[in-house]
């Protein structure tokens, strides 16, 4: 089960997803049981993180295309996993925190997908998951009688209590995606898992903090906490709001920038998307971290902006019809161009050398990033096979094979044959 995937990725809909959502409902549903069983405790507290929760899933957001974020919803939810006294008499066990964050997120997501907007239930399961994994932990390491009562031994093993907690919703919720990420993508298990470590290092353990805080606020205030700690995270997602919607606009400047050459008739119709398309599921098999593959995707898209200064279009969009040196003179143009932008010199320095034959290029210069070579190979699979060009897989697969080592670079030719294999079709 996959929904939103990203744009521009090779996805297999396969049967994780499924799991993650199955896994996820028996936990809220057996939470949920057991908690009508024996009853709600501290009623008060439970509908203040519940409706934490639940407008934290209602203003969820997307920053890295990859899925979204609710760090107001993550945050409360392990705050109310970290709830202890003086000013909570009765602490929540594991199976009303499930029940209270499963039906809070329900209580969330159900307005975004009344209104139509982006909406991802695994993520919500997965963060189901996460917090009863934290729960567990966090029961199973501190007593009873351990409780806020202003000495530094009860504030230190509490203190360590909630971060080994949080640690653990951390390592369980990148074990998770980096499984997810190796099915959807076919992106190397342990590089997918160095993806969602990074993601955790960066976000993850941010809104563990933040619930931390929230825990020790409300556990020492009383429902006075939640205000204190909550204005601020709300700041910081209009924030991150406004970040995510520079970024949007951002890549729209530069799809609108790689259109630009197929409005003049130097590529046919959707080539250049149908490159990056190409290069990031290839960039995805050879395990390109999060930021490499952002500017893989980027210098695909504008991979031909150079040939607008060549005299006349190739037929068709063909480049490969061209001389060395007409391809080699309008990768330049094209890489000067980008860095004219003051912002894309990483993509710049791709885009420059996604004409240089192997065996002249980076067989003998470790310095020329493995991207060009992905762009070089995307780009001469897509002219093979793409609109109007009628080769078929095989055909463009042997055609390509016989420039391995001099004209493609080896691994990356090997990595589309993976690829390729696996169905992906544009």
């Amino acid at each position: 089960m996959i929904l939103n995937a990203p744009e521009g990725t090779e996805v297999r809909r396969l049967g994780s997803g499924v799991v993650v959502l199955v896994a996820g409902a028996v936990v809220g549903v057996i939470a949920l049981a057991m908690t009508v069983r024996r009853g709600v405790s501290e009623w008060p507290y439970a509908v203040t993180f519940g409706l934490l929760i639940a407008i934290g899933e209602m203003v969820q957001f997307r920053v890295d295309r990859s899925r979204n974020r609710a760090p107001i919803a993550t945050s409360a939810a392990l705050g109310y996993v970290l709830l202890r006294p003086p000013e909570v008499a009765i602490p929540p066990d594991v199976a009303q925190i499930i029940a209270v964050t499963g039906l809070a997120t329900l209580a969330g997501v159900l307005p975004r997908i009344t209104a139509g907007l982006r909406w991802d239930i695994v993520v919500s399961s997965r963060r189901v998951l996460s917090v009863a994994a934290a729960a567990a932990v966090f029961s199973a390491v501190v007593p009873a009688d351990l409780y806020w009562d202003g000495s530094w031994i009860s504030a230190i093993a509490l203190t360590g209590a909630m971060l080994l907690a949080v640690l653990s919703a951390v390592v369980i919720d990148a074990l998770v995606g980096a499984g997810q990420s190796t099915e959807r993508y076919n992106q190397p298990f342990p590089a997918a898992l160095r993806d969602e470590a990074l993601i955790a290092a960066r976000i993850g353990m941010a809104m563990g903090i933040s619930g931390i805080l929230l825990a020790i606020g409300t556990s020492l205030l009383g429902l006075w906490g939640p205000p204190l700690v909550v204005v601020p995270l709300f700041l910081t997602q209009v924030a991150f709001r406004r970040f995510a919607s520079a970024q949007r606009t951002y890549r729209t400047t530069v799809r609108s920038m790689a259109r630009s050459t197929e409005i003049a008739g130097f590529s046919s119709p959707g080539q250049n998307a149908r490159t990056a398309q190409l290069a990031v599921a290839l960039g995805h098999d050879l395990g390109l971290t999060p930021g490499r593959m952002e500017a893989l995707e980027y210098a695909a898209l504008l991979s031909g902006v150079g040939q607008l200064a060549l005299a006349d279009p190739s037929p068709g969009g063909a480049s490969l019809l061209r001389t060395r040196e007409e391809r080699q003179r309008a990768a330049e143009i094209g890489a000067s161009v980008i860095e004219r932008s003051g912002v894309l010199d990483h993509v710049a320095e791709i885009v420059r050398h996604s004409n240089d034959p192997y065996r002249q290029g980076r067989a003998n210069n470790a310095d020329i990033p493995v991207e060009s070579g992905i762009v070089n190979v995307a780009l001469a699979y897509e002219q093979l096979v793409g609109e109007g060009s009628g080769q078929s897989p095989d055909k463009a697969m042997e055609s390509i094979g016989l420039g391995i080592g001099a004209e493609y670079d080896p691994v990356v030719v090997e990595s589309l044959r993976r690829v390729i294999g696996r169905g992906f079709r544009f």
